[in-house]
């Protein structure tokens, strides 16, 4: 990666700023494009936009605030001339409603970034979602089994099937990610992973709070630093296509507070509530990811014990922060 010029948009967010510390690390030129966060929320209460200038304090690259939906920051990208564009910038509340702005961010501005690519010769490496499964049966396989129940779901998938368009013309690979947890993660407010929520509560000493029948509600949890690998063995690939990104293991949110007492040394009781978005919830989630290995060479290091086990430090620093800031 040493003197590749990478662009990652939405690079101040919770996988971007991961992403752009990794590539600067490795001695890429990194330009991070991000709309950072205004207080501006949605009607559901959460915030429009993640991107915290905390995430790169440890960040020497270069810096851009831009929207991708405005013409002069596609701009500024082409005339960077990046060797690829990590695009993760996007509208990922799940409990968006409105699909007017969900559409117009997430795939119509995804269409403006593979013409830039095709443009300039660069390769496309982006995210998509294991919302465009749905509560299809597990586990899920690539073009098998799609049944988004949200228009944050449709939206990934439509830009899968835009991408598909592309995959002679340019590198072109999108990263299907299951339920991400892991550091710079905080600053995604009320959507941040349960394993944070979950933490705090129990280092709060309260009574950690799951749906009911949580035992039985399994997703295939996957730490950040798997994902960093799967974005880098994406962009050293040479085969186009769309891959799950996740561990293929499905696990319950129960395990998650079970983990997490264990690791914290807590025997909290658990208390349970009711679903109140069991219209568009998906209550197993479990990736085939043969595909990532076959094309990608793709293998995933952490367990959910392992990845816990190493983004406690964190959790621990973040509660004594709020701690302090009470």
């Amino acid at each position: 990666m040493k003197n590749k010029k990478i662009v990652i948009t939405g690079g101040a967010g919770f996988i971007g700023s991961n992403l752009a510390n990794y590539f600067e690390n490795l001695g890429a030129d990194v330009l991070v494009v991000d709309i950072f966060r205004t207080g501006e929320r949605f009607d559901n209460g959460n915030l429009k936009s993640f991107g915290h200038y905390k995430n790169l304090l440890k960040f020497g690259g270069r810096v851009l605030e831009g929207d991708i939906n405005d013409r002069k920051t596609l701009k500024s990208i082409t005339k960077f001339k990046p060797d690829a564009i990590f695009h993760e910038a996007a509208i990922s509340d799940t409990t968006v409603n409105d699909q007017n702005i969900m559409i117009k961010t997430n795939l119509n501005a995804f269409a403006e970034l593979l013409d830039i690519c095709k443009k300039i010769d660069a390769k496309m490496i982006y995210a998509s979602s294991a919302s465009t499964y749905g509560n299809a049966k597990s586990p899920q396989k690539i073009w098998h089994s799609e049944e988004p129940r949200n228009v944050y779901g449709f939206s990934k998938l439509m830009m899968d099937k835009l991408a598909l368009k592309y995959h002679e013309k340019i590198h072109c690979i999108g990263l299907r990610y299951f339920n991400v947890y892991g550091e710079n993660e905080f600053f995604k407010d009320k959507t941040a992973s349960m394993v944070l929520q979950f933490g705090l509560q129990i280092l709060n000493g309260q009574n950690p709070r799951l749906f009911e029948d949580s035992d039985k509600i399994k997703r295939d949890f996957v730490y950040v630093k798997d994902i960093i690998a799967i974005n880098h063995l994406a962009f050293l690939s040479d085969k186009s296509g769309v891959y799950n990104a996740a561990t293929g293991v499905a696990r319950s949110f129960q395990e998650i507070v079970d983990i997490l007492q264990n690791e914290l040394n807590t025997n909290l009781k658990c208390e349970y509530i009711k679903n109140p978005f069991i219209k568009q919830y998906q209550f197993h989630t479990q990736a085939d990811i043969s595909l990532s290995r076959q094309n990608l060479s793709y293998e995933p290091k952490f367990s959910l014990e392992d990845g816990i086990k190493s983004y406690i430090p964190e959790i621990k620093k973040i509660y004594e922060s709020i701690k302090n800031e009470a």
